[in-house]
């Protein structure tokens, strides 16, 4: 593995030929590495302005940032600032603001992950954020449905199979900046990690490199592909198929002093308290399985819910100790 497979979403619009080499080369991506380019015919202009909203939101006075902060938001919502997040415990050297699925203020408190539904925090200095990328994710979640009907049917179920989990969707999108590092100073942008749901279509800004992907001989640089996401499955993806389909380490190098890097990833994921049907895979792809890759601190759940409030306690202490003492 030197480079990522690259499909094209206008395959699935070209007849059954192109549909049955799409999806055989879908399962084939996601089982032997995990990652692939996927072009997405996208019109330049919506992606522009995505990446247009992005810079004028982090350009903003830092007052302006830190009045919808995460420290703020029970439901881990909102700005964090720069080295405000751990990975494996070592600060991550990025700036963010988090935007998930919208929802009323939930005072649930068991099961505790059912805590996360909640509103979202939107910058009064830009109010064009909020309908930006609302429009953002009614855009990517038709494309996360069907990825998902085309993963099902390439790995011998109905293409309906993961629907019912998806009835009351998580989705969430990241505006991440990554500012630029000395070669003296630490350089993770963000640490190795696997994502913790089902699918994840990351946008990266033109000739913005640094993301990095775990082969069998180590790391390996993913540079952008020019109107194409990075896709990636989560461990839930691995639970459904009994390790058939592989979560596969990624992580995110500071770019070097005086640049910065622009990205946005879309997590696609299932209710907070749906549980993902296992696939009953054909025999000839059971026997490929290899089995779900568990750890001793981080036992996957089948339950998305399970997998995000591990996630989320251990990337924000102080969100968690903040507003979820009994957690930490």
């Amino acid at each position: 593995m030197s480079t990522l497979p690259v499909l094209d979403l206008a395959e699935l619009d070209r007849g059954p030929g192109a549909v049955d080499r799409f999806r055989r080369d879908l399962r084939d991506a996601t089982h032997e590495v995990g990652f692939l380019h996927l072009r997405h015919r996208i019109v330049p202009a919506v992606v522009d302005e995505l990446f247009d909203v992005a810079r004028r939101f982090f350009a903003l006075p830092a007052a302006d940032k830190q009045a919808v902060e995460m420290l703020r938001s029970p439901w881990f919502r909102g700005y964090t600032r720069t080295g405000g997040e751990l990975t494996q415990g070592q600060v991550d050297w990025r700036e963010q603001i988090d935007v998930g699925t919208e929802r009323e203020p939930t005072t649930v408190r068991e099961p505790a992950y059912l805590r996360l539904d909640g509103p979202n925090q939107w910058p009064e200095a830009l109010p064009e954020l909020q309908s930006v990328v609302t429009a953002w994710t009614e855009r990517l979640s038709v494309i996360g449905h069907r990825l998902l009907r085309e993963w099902a049917v390439s790995l011998g179920a109905a293409p309906d199979h993961f629907a019912a989990t998806f009835e009351r969707p998580s989705t969430l999108v990241k505006l991440v900046r990554y500012p630029g590092r000395g070669e003296a100073e630490p350089r993770q942008g963000v640490g190795a990690h696997k994502d913790p749901g089902i699918l994840t279509l990351l946008l990266v800004e033109p000739g913005a490199a640094g993301l990095q992907v775990e082969g069998p001989d180590g790391w390996i640089d993913v540079p952008p592909v020019d109107d194409a996401f990075v896709v990636n499955i989560g461990e839930l993806l691995e639970v459904a198929t009994d390790g058939y389909l592989r979560a596969t380490n990624h992580r995110v190098v500071s770019p070097p002093a005086g640049r910065e890097r622009l990205s946005i990833p879309f997590f696609f994921n299932p209710g907070l308290a749906a549980e993902v049907p296992r696939v009953e895979l054909p025999p000839d792809l059971a026997e490929q399985a290899r089995g779900v890759s568990q750890e001793a601190d981080n036992v996957l759940s089948a339950r998305y819910g399970e997998n995000l409030l591990k996630a989320r306690l251990r990337a924000h202490p102080d969100v968690a100790a903040a507003h979820h003492p009994d957690l930490v």
